[in-house]
């Protein structure tokens, strides 16, 4: 089975892709193209799975990855990083041709980004956590600071888990409406003491409230799909002991 890459119209001028589980070697729940170190799956194997993606979407590229920990913090990318070696961080940005930078998910929202004129790309990771705590508006500035025009960024919302698959409780409706009244929006009621979220909706409206002016959202839900996606909520929710990462790449030719 080949690769399967999703891409985003917004950003058909560079090399870029949202992969899911498809095209890959990995064999029991993480079966496929499962590219994390942080599951217990076949280092052997996730390597092959990483290069196999690598060589969909940007071939010769030198892959960065972060260690990502659910917070706002973006760093500014020159070289790749090593299994050993990644940044604590849940964005980054670079001027660096050859440079893929990946993002890593498994129900969270990864977000690609391109200032194609200025040649700025961009990538983060924004969970609830990260969404909330401002880690798209920090990847917007940090690519700024390398000599991005927030005008010219253009941004794709890839994969996630949807609303309808996605339940929370009171206290985390309680925690985003104290944040901004405004998010009630993304949060609709649904059984007793509990709501529905709309995270892909929740981050597209930061991109756009951010000044971004061209924002794709592919409207996937990686819950809902197993053939397709890999999904951390949906191995919870039917015991699995562990559970696959999809990565999502953008680079500069």
């Amino acid at each position: 089975m080949n690769v399967d890459v999703i891409r985003a119209d917004q950003l058909a001028s560079l090399p870029h892709g949202f992969l899911g589980r498809r095209g890959g070697v990995s064999t029991g729940v993480c079966a496929g193209l499962n590219v994390g170190f942080g599951s217990g799956d076949d280092r052997d194997s996730i390597r092959e799975n990483r290069a196999r993606a690598v060589a969909a979407i940007a071939p010769g590229a030198r892959l960065a990855t972060l260690h990502q920990i659910h917070s706002p913090n973006v760093i500014a990318v020159t070289d790749p990083s090593s299994d050993e070696s990644r940044p604590q961080a849940d964005g980054m940005a670079t001027d660096r041709p050859g440079l893929a930078l990946g993002i890593l998910t498994a129900d969270c929202t990864p977000v690609l980004f391109a200032d194609a004129k200025a040649g700025i790309i961009g990538a983060a990771h924004a969970g609830w956590k990260g969404a909330l705590g401002g880690v798209t508006d920090a990847t917007i500035a940090q690519m700024e600071r390398l000599g991005a025009d927030r005008t010219e960024i253009v941004a794709a919302v890839g994969p996630c888990i949807a609303r309808k698959s996605y339940e929370v409780d009171e206290g985390f409706f309680r925690r985003f409406a104290e944040n901004d009244p405004a998010n009630e929006r993304f949060l609709t009621s649904g059984r007793d003491g509990h709501y529905q979220f709309d995270l892909e909706g929740y981050v597209v409206w930061r991109l756009a409230a951010a000044g971004i002016r061209a924002v794709e959202a592919l409207g996937l839900d990686t819950y809902s799909d197993a053939d397709r996606f890999f999904s951390y909520r949906r191995a919870t929710h039917c015991g699995e002991p562990d559970y696959g990462r999809q990565i999502s790449m953008i680079a500069l030719p």
